[in-house]
Formats: C-alpha cells, structure tokens, sequence
C-alpha cells in the first residue's frame, strides 16, 4: 500500500518483491499467485528468500527447507508460468566445513577438497526450471560460509554450460565484497570471470536500513578495486544494464500474466 501511495513516477524507481512466504509449504505458490492477485501492477519477483543459510535456516517454522522439496519445485515453476524473477539465497558449503562441523543432518561433512555440500543440488535445482529466471544470492557465500577452493572456477562451468543459461550471479552484500577484494589475486580472478561472462552478474547493496547515503554506498566504494578491473562494458552491465534486462523483462511478463489471470 506505500508503494501504491506513490505517483506514477516514483513508482517507476522500485522493483518490489514477493517475501515472507515458506519455501517448505506446498501452498507457498498458491500464496504467491494471490499475492499478484490482490496487488496487480505491483510486483516483480520474488525473493530474497533463503533455503540453506548459516545459522538463520533452524529458524524457519516447519521441516527444514530443502533444495529437494516439492515445495521449492511448485514455487519455481509458478515463477516461470508468471515470469517472476527469482533471488534464492543458498550457501553453497556448509559453515567451518574445513572443520567438518555443521548442524544439518542431512548433508555428508565437506572436507578440504570436496564438492561443496550443496552445489549438486542447487545444480539440480536449476536444470529443472530452466523456464525460471534465477539469481543465485552473494554467489552461494556467507558471513562464514568462505568461498570454495576455485570457487570462480565453479561458478564458470555453470556459466559456461547451456544448461544454465537462465541462471545469474548476485555479488550484493559487504560479506561478498570482504572476500572479492581481500586480495589482488582474488579480484583479478573474480574481474576476469565477470568480463568473460559480463551479462550475468549484477551488483546490489544489500545495506539493511542504512540511515543516510555514504552508508547505503559503503558497498559500492568497497567494490572500487573490482570495477577498475573490469572492462567498460562489463561495468556497465553488472552495475546496472543486467538488472535493467532483466527486471524490464520481468515487468511486462508479470503485467502480461495479470491481465490475462487477474480479474
């Protein structure tokens, strides 16, 4: 409702998305569908919303969230049918793996130089919605869920592989940032994999209600060493022309969707 309190014009300037719904419930889509429903015009996307974090995924209500759960397969697939865009925040590594603990019974300890505890799945998870514009949160890292040995490399087979083409890299948040530009060599290695593949990364903040600008930007400046690694046109589109593609697009497909299901 303070959304649609705006003029047209100010409206123009947000993307606002769908959260707070439960990714274990089987009737999390149709919240989502009555969602579009009750506030035609409105929405984008859907998300931030988590399935394996840290320590916050205990503290959803239910079972525990899972990349396998037909719950998670229903939301996605409306997601397509209505061409929502989806932010998913998944670790890709259970934390202090090196130190073979972790909460999540589940999931076999990851020990140095495993595959991550969770990459197969989210892999699996993607190819089965390849209708379904995906984001995938912070590049599947956390506060302490650290990137993985050759974790750019990782994240380039799936950029280089068809199969993925519909899946987008999200490099928000100071905890992304502390780990891109820690060193030279990990900001080279990050900038050559974002100017080989510049269309599928996007820039956020991800300051949670910064009190006045220079701290809504902290991100951004922290990122200075990255963006005077990339070539023009990448800076271009992971700062802002990928998520204007990709957020356009969405726009009209949601819009379309509404006025042939909304009454």
């Amino acid at each position: 409702m303070a959304y649609r309190s705006l003029s047209k014009e100010q409206q123009a300037r947000f993307d606002p998305m769908i959260t707070g719904f439960n990714p274990t419930d089987m009737y999390a889509a149709d919240h989502i569908r009555r969602v579009l429903e009750t506030f035609p015009g409105v929405f984008s996307g859907i998300g931030e919303f988590t399935i394996h974090k840290e320590f916050v995924s205990p503290k959803i209500a239910g079972e525990t969230a899972s990349l396998q759960n037909p719950a998670l397969d229903r939301i996605l697939d409306f997601a397509a049918e209505a061409g929502l865009v989806v932010l998913i925040h998944n670790d890709i590594d259970v934390p202090f793996s090196k130190a073979g603990f972790h909460n999540d019974p589940d999931v076999p300890f990851s020990t140095e130089g495993s595959e991550p505890a969770y990459l197969n799945q989210v892999k699996a998870l993607f190819k089965r919605h390849p209708q379904t514009t995906i984001i995938w949160a912070h590049t599947g890292v956390g506060r302490v869920v650290r990137p993985i040995r050759n974790h750019a490399a990782r994240l380039g087979e799936i950029l280089g592989d068809p199969a993925f083409h519909h899946v987008y890299f999200d490099i928000s948040w100071s905890e992304v940032a502390k780990y891109i530009v820690a060193t030279p060599e990990s900001t080279r290695i990050t900038a050559d994999l974002i100017n080989r593949y510049p269309d599928r990364f996007l820039f956020g903040t991800d300051e949670v209600a910064p009190p006045d600008q220079p701290t809504y930007l902290r991100v951004y400046y922290q990122y200075e060493p990255l963006w005077n690694m990339l070539d023009k046109k990448a800076s271009e589109l992971v700062r802002k022309g990928n998520y204007e593609r990709l957020f356009n697009e969405a726009r009209q497909n949601v819009r379309a969707w509404e006025g042939t299901h909304v009454k």
